[in-house]
């Protein structure tokens, strides 16, 4: 059951402050960290993968070589970096 509070559902939108509705923003790459996201999933589907230098097992789970593409790219540290630093401001 939804709950009622003064007339409207409590699972509305999300509004601003000047009661317009926020928009989702898309987190844009790099084109160099597109084109090593897809080289490295080129190799994984080649089977030719390691979790760490050529020696180490081969990387089995699709999850795994996204987490590979995203590390060697740096995605993960700009997120890790921008937050950091708002952190530092305030």
């Amino acid at each position: 059951m939804l709950k009622k509070r003064w007339g409207l559902c409590s699972i509305s939108m999300p509004m601003t402050k000047k009661g317009t509705k926020k928009t989702a923003t898309k987190k844009t790459s790099s084109l160099k960290a597109k084109k090593k996201v897809a080289k490295v999933m080129h190799e994984y589907k080649e089977g030719t993968l390691h979790s760490r230098s050529k020696k180490g097992p081969q990387v089995k789970s699709r999850k795994q070589a996204v987490a590979i593409a995203l590390s060697e790219a740096g995605v993960s540290n700009r997120k890790k970096r921008s937050s950091s630093k708002a952190r530092r401001k305030s």
